[in-house]
Protein backbone atom coordinates (compact mmCIF):
# COMPACT_ATOMS: atom_id res chain seq x y z
CA UNK A 1 0.00 0.00 0.00
CA UNK A 2 1.22 3.49 -1.20
CA UNK A 3 0.20 6.95 0.42
CA UNK A 4 -2.33 7.08 -2.02
CA UNK A 5 -4.20 3.91 -1.50
CA UNK A 6 -3.69 4.51 2.41
CA UNK A 7 -5.70 8.05 1.72
CA UNK A 8 -8.37 6.48 -0.55
CA UNK A 9 -8.89 3.84 2.65
CA UNK A 10 -9.13 6.50 5.03
CA UNK A 11 -11.84 8.46 2.81
CA UNK A 12 -13.19 5.69 2.03
CA UNK A 13 -13.40 4.37 6.05
CA UNK A 14 -14.18 7.79 7.29
CA UNK A 15 -16.18 8.99 4.77
CA UNK A 16 -15.10 12.30 3.92
CA UNK A 17 -13.11 13.46 0.84
CA UNK A 18 -9.64 12.34 -0.10
CA UNK A 19 -8.62 15.50 -0.05
CA UNK A 20 -9.49 16.00 3.71
CA UNK A 21 -7.89 12.21 4.23
CA UNK A 22 -4.82 13.63 1.99
CA UNK A 23 -4.29 16.78 4.76
CA UNK A 24 -4.82 14.45 8.03
CA UNK A 25 -2.68 12.08 6.64
CA UNK A 26 0.11 14.71 6.17
CA UNK A 27 -0.50 16.43 9.44
CA UNK A 28 -0.59 13.41 11.23
CA UNK A 29 3.07 12.62 9.55
CA UNK A 30 4.82 16.36 10.13
CA UNK A 31 3.70 16.02 13.85
CA UNK A 32 5.40 12.85 13.99
CA UNK A 33 8.27 13.87 12.83
CA UNK A 34 8.49 17.25 14.45
CA UNK A 35 8.40 15.35 17.49
CA UNK A 36 10.38 12.74 16.47
CA UNK A 37 13.27 15.62 15.41
CA UNK A 38 12.99 17.54 18.96
CA UNK A 39 14.08 13.52 20.89
CA UNK A 40 10.36 12.96 21.50
CA UNK A 41 8.09 9.89 21.17
CA UNK A 42 4.96 9.41 19.80
CA UNK A 43 2.72 6.73 21.58
CA UNK A 44 -0.68 5.14 20.13
CA UNK A 45 -1.53 2.65 22.77
CA UNK A 46 -2.21 -0.75 20.79
CA UNK A 47 -0.73 0.55 17.46
CA UNK A 48 3.08 1.52 18.58
CA UNK A 49 5.78 4.04 19.50
CA UNK A 50 7.62 6.16 17.37
CA UNK A 51 10.83 7.29 18.43
CA UNK A 52 14.54 7.85 17.63
CA UNK A 53 17.58 6.17 19.13
CA UNK A 54 21.41 7.67 18.72
CA UNK A 55 23.66 5.34 16.72
CA UNK A 56 27.36 5.32 17.70
CA UNK A 57 30.23 6.09 15.35
CA UNK A 58 31.92 2.93 14.03
CA UNK A 59 34.70 2.02 11.88
CA UNK A 60 33.09 0.09 8.53
CA UNK A 61 35.22 -1.35 5.33
CA UNK A 62 34.75 -0.49 1.68
CA UNK A 63 33.37 -3.66 0.04
CA UNK A 64 34.84 -2.71 -3.03
CA UNK A 65 38.67 -2.07 -2.00
CA UNK A 66 38.02 -3.25 1.55
CA UNK A 67 39.97 0.14 2.94
CA UNK A 68 38.68 1.25 5.87
CA UNK A 69 36.29 3.88 6.51
CA UNK A 70 34.76 6.07 9.64
CA UNK A 71 31.09 6.32 9.77
CA UNK A 72 29.87 8.62 11.58
CA UNK A 73 27.33 8.99 14.52
CA UNK A 74 23.45 9.61 13.47
CA UNK A 75 19.94 9.45 15.00
CA UNK A 76 18.28 7.01 13.39
CA UNK A 77 14.36 6.71 13.36
CA UNK A 78 12.50 3.38 15.37
CA UNK A 79 8.77 1.85 15.49
CA UNK A 80 8.06 -0.87 18.00
CA UNK A 81 4.60 -2.30 17.21
CA UNK A 82 1.92 -2.58 19.76
CA UNK A 83 0.23 -5.72 21.46
CA UNK A 84 -3.04 -5.34 18.98
CA UNK A 85 -0.94 -4.62 16.07
CA UNK A 86 1.35 -7.41 17.08
CA UNK A 87 -1.60 -9.53 17.33
CA UNK A 88 -3.13 -8.93 13.86
CA UNK A 89 0.19 -10.21 12.24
Amino acid sequence: MNKSDLIDAMAADAGISKAAAKKALDSFTDNVANTMSKGGRVSLVGFGTFSTSERAAREGRNPQTGKKIQIPAKTVAKFKAGSELTAKL
